[in-house]
């Protein structure tokens, strides 16, 4: 998130309830960049049939703890030196991005995967996929799935160490939309066509976010609605349910959400609306673009992780299993929205 959650990291204390995983689950060998790809096998669940039926979208669980470790254990790892815009280590996060895109049957909705971007002094791109509806009317209209994938590289040394990875900022919001590129890749049961962004120059000021949105309504995109993913690598504590929702008052996606899941999916935090979180992340230039819902799901409530924007947010501080709970749990949700005969989510 941007820096305006600096104001707020006076607040921060120890996280005292994040589980902790397995040293076999986290540590994972040289091996782990490569991608696991199997897919149990999901019956196809619209919505159209039945709420309850698109809240069982999932026969069992699509991703687990060692699934996202693959990716995190990637992502977050030295060798891309805190993927800053520009730097050599995002490329190699976008290398990463692209191999999943195509391996998934994901395909470029620009001449290739790379958006690049104007707005920024240095060559820097987000990486964008799409699968198109299969609905002859729907498929006319897109949901956007995203997340950004750069942080802040190298800072100042603690402890010998100068590499901020971004584990939870934001390699985690990264794994989910990826995972959720890879299910919805192999299964294309969508009827409203799916864009899968990841941002880069999000800690630049939005900036990828704010291209992306732009270059989008000047070709006329039919945006339904922006489903943004940003730190959601511990769980939330003492809460009911598993994420929050920015700009939760402002429309009823909310509702919808918890509507197509088997749990509370999610719901309001306080602290996010104080320091107004719904402008503070990629979904805001697509709400200021396209007049839509746009809106993120994040469970870093400002009491269970105190390594915001420092070296010390490493993969060791995030939950595995809670992150593949929240991608299980997001593809009903996503599923119903998508099929959904009509425009559920509306702005109040």
């Amino acid at each position: 998130m941007r820096n305006a959650i600096l104001l707020s990291i006076g607040l921060l204390v120890m996280a005292c309830g994040s589980t902790k995983v397995d040293e076999s689950v986290t540590l994972q060998s040289e091996d782990a960049v490569k991608f696991d790809r199997s897919l149990m096998q999901i019956p196809q669940k619209p919505s159209d049939i039945g709420i309850a039926e698109a809240a069982a979208g999932v026969q069992g669980q699509f991703t687990n703890a060692g699934k996202i470790g693959d990716i995190m254990n990637f992502l977050a790892s030295d060798e891309l030196e805190g993927r800053d815009t520009g730097s050599e280590g995002i490329e190699k996060a976008a290398d990463f991005i692209e191999n999943v895109f195509k391996t998934n049957g994901i395909q470029p909705y620009f001449e290739g995967y790379r958006d690049n971007l104007t707005n920024f002094d240095m060559p820097a791109y987000n990486m964008v996929g799409w699968i198109e509806g299969n609905d002859p009317s729907l498929k006319n209209e897109f949901i956007i799935i995203g997340a950004h994938y750069d942080h802040i590289g190298v800072i100042e040394a603690e402890n010998g160490d100068s590499i901020a990875n971004g584990a939870n900022d934001n390699a985690t919001g990264t794994t989910v939309v990826l995972e959720l590129a890879r299910y919805f890749g192999q299964k294309k049961n969508n009827k409203r066509s799916i864009i899968f962004a990841l941002f880069s120059a999000e800690e630049k000021g939005l900036l990828g976010s704010k291209h992306l949105a732009n270059r989008l309504k000047e070709k006329n995109l039919q945006l339904y609605a922006m489903l943004n993913y940003e730190m959601v690598g511990v769980p939330l504590q003492g809460k009911e349910h598993l994420t929050y929702l920015t700009g939760y008052e402002q429309s009823n996606l909310a509702e919808v959400a918890n509507g197509y899941s088997d749990i509370e999916f999610t719901g309001f935090l306080p602290k996010a609306k104080e320091f107004n979180l719904f402008k503070r992340s990629d979904n805001y230039p697509f709400h200021e673009a396209f007049g839509v819902p746009s809106q993120t799901f994040s469970t870093f409530d400002f009491t269970n992780f105190n390594h915001y924007h420092k070296v010390g947010d490493e993969v060791s501080e995030m939950d595995f299993a809670h992150m593949a709970n929240v991608v299980n749990k997001s593809i009903p949700v996503i599923t119903g929205i998508t099929n959904a005969p009509s425009k559920e989510i509306k702005y109040n």
